[in-house]
Formats: structure tokens, C-alpha cells, sequence
């Protein structure tokens, strides 16, 4: 494997698992405020980050190459508002598209389609993400100001359930 491209997949290892730290902080941030929904639907999405660290540990090791596990990062946002975490949540979703777009590029650039097949599913995975992001934005825009749909969308997304990946490595 080259060794940018294996430098970027392992780098991706630590991304994914500071991505669940985040989504933990967003959910304990809603469940201090009793949004048990919200804090749920953060809750899978920390748990589908931890799942996509080990997928990319999980193929580098199948692909006889070492792993190295750094530091996660502390979240170190502060928010005012329900808004403002859920814009963080898709601001975080358009970063990591350009993570993904940045190694799925230097795979490109040395030929490497096992790699590049490899993340053809993160790439549909990311257009998956921006859009739920996106989805629960506009949802809090048309809702979240009225108390009683406020309890109507929290009672929507606390009936989301963790599906782990179906990749196959």
C-alpha cells in the first residue's frame, strides 16, 4: 500500500473515534436538557463512528498493515442553543465527506482500487450522513420553536435504533 494513502487510513482510525466523542458530547449536551430523543439519535450516531473507526482498523489489518492508535481529542464546542449543536453535527458530516474525499483521491492517484472499493461505501455513507444532518436542521427550523412538536420530533428520534454496518472487509 502506498504510504500516504496508509498514513491517511490510519489518521481516519483516530477521526472516526473523536466523530463518537463528539456525537457522545451532542447527546450529553441534549439529555441535560431532557431532549432523551435527541440525545438517543446522537447516541446511535456516536456508536455508527465508533463502528466506522474499527471497519478502516479492521481493513488495514487485513491488509497486512500496521495500525497506529493516537489521543482522541476532547470536544471542545460550547453551545447556546439545540440549533447550534445540530449545525455542528453537519458542519462535522461535511468534514469528514472531505476526509474520506481526500484519501478516496490519493487512492485514485496510485491506482489503488482496492481502496478505492473499499470506500465507494463511506462515500454513499457520507451523502447518508450530510443528508440526515441536514433533515434534522430543517426539522428543528419548522418545529423546534412550538413546544408541542418540539415533543413530537423528540419522540421521533428516540425511536432510532443502531443498525451496524453492513460493509464486508
Amino acid at each position: 500500500m502506498d504510504k500516504k494513502v496508509h498514513e491517511l487510513l490510519n489518521a481516519q482510525i483516530n477521526k472516526e473515534f473523536y466523530s463518537a466523542y463528539l456525537y457522545l458530547d451532542f447527546s450529553n449536551y441534549f439529555k441535560a436538557k431532557s431532549l432523551d430523543g435527541f440525545a438517543n439519535w446522537y447516541m446511535v450516531q456516536a456508536q455508527e463512528e465508533r463502528d466506522h473507526a474499527i471497519l478502516f482498523y479492521t481493513y488495514l489489518q487485513n491488509e497486512d498493515m500496521p495500525v497506529t492508535l493516537d489521543a482522541i481529542a476532547k470536544p471542545d464546542k460550547v453551545f447556546s442553543c439545540n440549533m447550534d449543536v445540530l449545525k455542528a453535527g453537519l458542519e462535522h458530516e461535511k468534514y469528514v465527506t472531505s476526509l474520506i474525499n481526500e484519501i478516496y483521491g490519493a487512492a485514485y492517484d496510485v491506482r489503488d482500487f482496492r481502496t478505492m472499493q473499499f470506500l465507494d461505501w463511506f462515500v454513499k455513507e457520507q451523502g447518508e450522513e450530510e443528508t440526515n444532518a441536514n433533515d434534522l436542521i430543517s426539522k428543528m427550523e419548522l418545529f423546534g420553536s412550538d413546544p408541542k412538536s418540539l415533543y413530537m420530533l423528540n419522540q421521533e428520534l428516540a425511536a432510532r435504533v443502531y443498525a451496524a454496518p453492513s460493509l464486508v472487509l
